[in-house]
């Protein structure tokens, strides 16, 4: 997240410099068109600098979750959790009925994800009355594993190289095995933890493994520029589980 804020920082910076070449933008500071100039090449060195970063690699040593045996090696990570308060084997059950209708700003978010475009059915184009699990699913997503009442994980191909066709079907195994130079492998698991007097604590975390260093670098200025979404589309997600698990309970 600290990189995706420092690139938009300096994406804003840029923009700031270039209006202030019209006219400066004596709020900012910015006092002269030469100002102007200045804040703009500052302003797009810095985001050429974010870009240019190398994503370094985490390893799990001890599993202890599916998702540890899935992603045991990744670049890329996001994590959100939150309180709810009922059993886990609630919690479980909504995360599989939750659609993307009862998720506030799920459409609006997906929307800017695909660029506005149109498309068949997807975790990022769904219908309001099936669950997104469902979604997931049946379209791009598979389901590696799964612990009734505890844990729930996806995976899915988000990089191949051009012209490369998957096999139609694939399985846990062969998803797991996928190392070949130029992929990169999504996995996204949803966690629940059981605690005292009633409350779980819903976790959600994606990690992304690139199998090589050119494939990290394309994926690393992607995973920038949706960073801030994508956190909040999970968090969305996420309240949305939390919303219809306690109303269960009620």
């Amino acid at each position: 997240m600290a990189a995706s804020a420092a690139l938009y920082f300096f994406v804003a910076a840029a923009a700031a410099g270039a209006l202030s070449i019209v006219r400066p933008i004596r709020r900012l500071g910015i006092r002269s068109r030469k100002a102007g100039w200045l804040v703009l090449l500052a302003g797009a060195a810095g985001a050429q600098y974010v870009l240019g970063r190398p994503a370094l690699a985490t390893y799990v040593t001890t599993p202890e979750t599916k998702l540890d045996e899935f992603a045991p090696i990744y670049q890329f990570s996001e994590i959100q959790s939150i309180p709810v308060r009922a059993p886990a084997g609630r919690v479980y059950e909504s995360l599989f009925a939750v659609t993307a209708a009862e998720v506030p700003l799920y459409r609006e978010l997906a929307w800017i994800r695909r660029g506005g475009a149109s498309g068949p059915e997807s975790v990022l184009n769904p219908s309001d009355d099936v669950p997104l699990v469902d979604v997931a699913t049946r379209t791009s997503f598979l389901q590696l594993a799964a612990v009734p009442g505890r844990e729930l994980v996806l995976g899915a191909v988000v990089m191949a190289p051009p012209g490369v066709r998957l096999a139609a079907a694939p399985t846990p195994a062969a998803f797991q095995a996928l190392r070949q130079p130029g992929f990169a492998k999504a996995v996204m698991g949803f966690v629940i933890e059981a605690q005292d007097s009633g409350w779980c604590r819903l976790r959600s975390e994606i990690r992304v493994h690139a199998t090589d260093p050119a494939s990290r670098d394309t994926f690393s200025t992607y995973w920038k520029v949706i960073t801030p979404g994508s956190q909040l589309m999970h968090l969305m997600w996420l309240r949305a589980i939390k919303v219809r698990a306690e109303a269960t309970r009620r």
